[in-house]
C-alpha cells in the first residue's frame, strides 16, 4: 500500500511532466512507466484523487466518456 508522500509525489511527477511534453495524464503514465519499468498496476495505486479528476476532464474533453450533466446554477 502507498504512502501518502509516495502518492503526492507521483502525482505531481505526472502533472509535471503532462505539462512539459504537452501530452494528457494518461499517455504521460503509461510513457513513465515504460522510462521507469513500474507496472501499469501499480501506478494505478498512486494517482491521487486531484490526477483523477485531470484524467477525467481530459477524457470528458476528447469525448472518451461522458461529461457530467451540470445544473445551471
Amino acid at each position: 500500500m502507498p504512502t501518502k508522500d509516495e502518492i503526492r509525489e507521483f502525482s505531481l511527477k505526472i502533472e509535471e511532466m503532462a505539462d512539459d511534453y504537452n501530452l494528457p495524464c494518461m499517455e504521460t503514465i503509461v510513457q513513465y512507466c515504460e522510462d521507469t519499468g513500474v507496472e501499469i498496476e501499480v501506478a494505478a495505486t498512486l494517482i491521487s484523487s486531484h490526477l483523477k479528476a485531470r484524467i477525467r476532464e481530459e477524457a470528458q474533453a476528447v469525448n472518451l466518456i461522458k461529461k457530467n450533466s451540470k445544473l445551471p446554477i
